[in-house]
């Protein structure tokens, strides 16, 4: 038995790899486009090639039963198309519920036939980084509202959910909402960030037109995207936590004070 993990040079892919190694796996195969920047393990077997050039797949879908797919909307069809005529037999996807952004990918893995468990993690404690930048050149975070709250969810935990399911068939057909163990404002979160860091960065309260200007640098051409969408929705009570994790791998959820302290380096 084979495992494919797809998009093994992105940050949960390459996690995944570490998660099923950590679970004693051996049979690992990554699919990714870079493999001197994916640095995998000399155990797992390399497969280069990537989703959005379907034509690299067939050769690394042989002999594969299980893959954790990565959410790639434009040719999800074709790679599961692929996977199913050289049997593959379990898909373990990143994706959201059906009328979400990435809802697409949750849609086709159900409808091509394969087996599946869907991962539907809400807001991720990596996308805390977009302040660095400001918090570097400024000192301080610039958003709209302080009480908006979400419940994030560290990448590593979603890639141990992931290594989990692709290793225990009783998650088959269940969709899997994911979250942190803590529902937190984003003064909350930047409170945990400032005490990482052992300064104070104050939270400025600004306009939507002021966010865009303060995230620009660090998010590009997705940011007023972000700001119309992904802070609205925080503003709207967001994804409350949940225990899927813990009661998925066995162990507690990352923290969100624990990962900053991890992370402090990437702010400073």
């Amino acid at each position: 038995m084979t495992i494919l993990v797809t998009g093994a040079t992105g940050n949960i892919g390459r996690m995944v790899v570490d998660q099923l190694l950590a679970r004693g796996e051996r049979h690992i195969r990554a699919l990714t486009n870079n493999p001197v920047k994916a640095a995998l393990p000399p155990t797992v077997e390399v497969a280069e090639g990537y989703l959005r050039r379907v034509d690299t797949l067939p050769a690394a879908f042989k002999g594969v039963s299980k893959v954790y797919l990565a959410p790639t909307p434009e040719t999800v069809q074709e790679v599961l198309r692929l996977a199913r005529e050289a049997g593959v037999q379990h898909i373990v996807d990143l994706s959201g519920e059906p009328d979400s952004w990435w809802g697409t990918v949750n849609t086709a893995v159900e409808e091509s036939g394969l087996a599946w468990t869907h991962l539907w993690p809400g807001d991720f404690m990596e996308n805390s980084l977009m302040w660095a930048e400001q918090i570097r050149r400024t000192g301080a975070v610039r958003e709209p509202n302080p009480d908006a709250a979400s419940a994030p969810i560290a990448m590593d935990d979603i890639a141990a959910v992931a290594a989990t399911a692709l290793l225990d068939d009783t998650h088959r057909g269940r969709a899997y909402s994911l979250t942190g163990p803590e529902t937190l404002t984003r003064t909350q979160l930047l409170a945990s960030i400032s005490a990482a860091l052992g300064r104070d960065i104050p939270f400025v309260t600004a306009t939507p037109a002021e966010t865009v200007a303060a995230l620009a640098p660090a998010m590009g051409e997705n940011t007023e995207w972000y700001v119309n969408n992904v802070l609205a929705l925080f503003d709207n009570g967001g994804l409350h936590a949940n225990r899927a994790v813990e009661d998925i791998t066995g162990r507690p959820a990352t923290r969100f004070a624990d990962w900053a302290r991890t992370h402090a380096g990437e702010f400073s």
